[in-house]
């Protein structure tokens, strides 16, 4: 009774520690990975604020403060970085975002277990091939010079359309390329989340008189509604973040001025043109933007009553 908080506090600590510590053993290789490779690199933020050069290294480049963040913000270039980047992850939240979900929904009320799996498995091949195929056979479909799909626009009387060079056509492509190669896979956590729904809900709601859809807007979907807002938040912070290897793919000198974003601009200032600083400007903003989008993001969600990511 006359124990310190304190001291108590300290001692049950240590037989947590003591009680888990297979628990706390499994978990160190990943907790190795994320210091080694996520925040020590960290430390090279620095060359955002100096004149780096690779010779003179971090210790000997001289420092400029915030003119490359002066740079990026009155350049012309970053509106246009922006507001694609923006366009295309607007796209993302509303048209693809609730793709998975609906998709799991129905996968859930097929009954005929080997058609279910048969539909699983054809849906969640495409997440493992990469970009390069993905882009490769779009193509293949889709090329002026041969595509199948502009040979049968020709063969029905319509004009080819540049789909890989057109502006208007990128966003569209860009989006059907993400759906197919991450719709099926992306279905994988609701679809985990609905068999820990509580079977008593859809035999009680079944004794009311409710049918499948009824079931699904008043049981199921209400059970997944925090991982839907958890998956969310997380898609919420990677706002500008749509990945470089996708759009450098179907980057050209046609479409620049819609395909070009933060993820492309940090690797053509970077690596191909030698402005290490002021690409890594690029990447620091983008992470800022990203951590506020989700505490802000967050903290919306709490206010609402979920339980968000922290």
């Amino acid at each position: 009774m006359n124990i310190k908080p304190a001291k108590k506090e300290r001692l049950t600590h240590l037989e947590g520690l003591k009680r888990n510590k297979l628990l706390y053993l499994m978990i160190l290789p990943g907790v190795l990975y994320f210091m080694i490779f996520k925040y020590l690199p960290m430390g090279g933020l620095v060359i955002a604020f100096q004149d780096y050069q690779p010779y003179q290294g971090i210790t000997g480049s001289p420092w400029v403060g915030f003119k490359h963040f002066i740079r990026l913000f009155t350049e012309p270039t970053f509106f246009m970085l922006l507001s694609n980047t923006l366009v295309l992850f607007a796209l993302n939240i509303v048209i693809f975002f609730p793709l998975p979900i609906i998709l799991a929904l129905m996968l859930n009320e097929v009954r005929h277990k080997l058609f279910k799996n048969a539909i699983q498995t054809i849906i969640y091949i495409p997440h493992f091939m990469s970009w390069v195929i993905i882009v490769s056979i779009t193509y293949v479909f889709m090329t002026v010079d041969g595509g199948l799909l502009n040979e049968a626009l020709a063969a029905l009387g319509f004009h080819k359309i540049s789909f890989l060079t057109s502006p208007e056509w990128l966003r569209t492509v860009y989006i059907g390329q993400v759906i197919w190669k991450e719709l099926g896979w992306s279905t994988i956590i609701y679809l985990a989340a609905i068999t820990v729904v509580d079977t008593q809900l859809y035999e009680a709601s079944e004794m009311d008189g409710a049918g499948r859809l009824r079931k699904t807007w008043h049981v199921t979907l209400p059970a997944i509604r925090p991982v839907i807002i958890t998956l969310l938040i997380l898609k919420i912070g990677s706002t500008l973040d749509l990945g470089f290897e996708h759009m450098y793919l179907l980057l050209n000198s046609l479409n620049r001025e819609v395909a070009e974003i933060f993820d492309t601009y940090i690797y053509t200032a970077g690596l191909r043109n030698g402005q290490l600083s002021f690409s890594t400007t690029v990447g620091l903003f983008k992470g800022v933007v990203g951590l506020i989008l989700v505490m802000a993001s967050n903290k919306l969600a709490k206010k609402l009553g979920e339980d968000g990511v922290y």
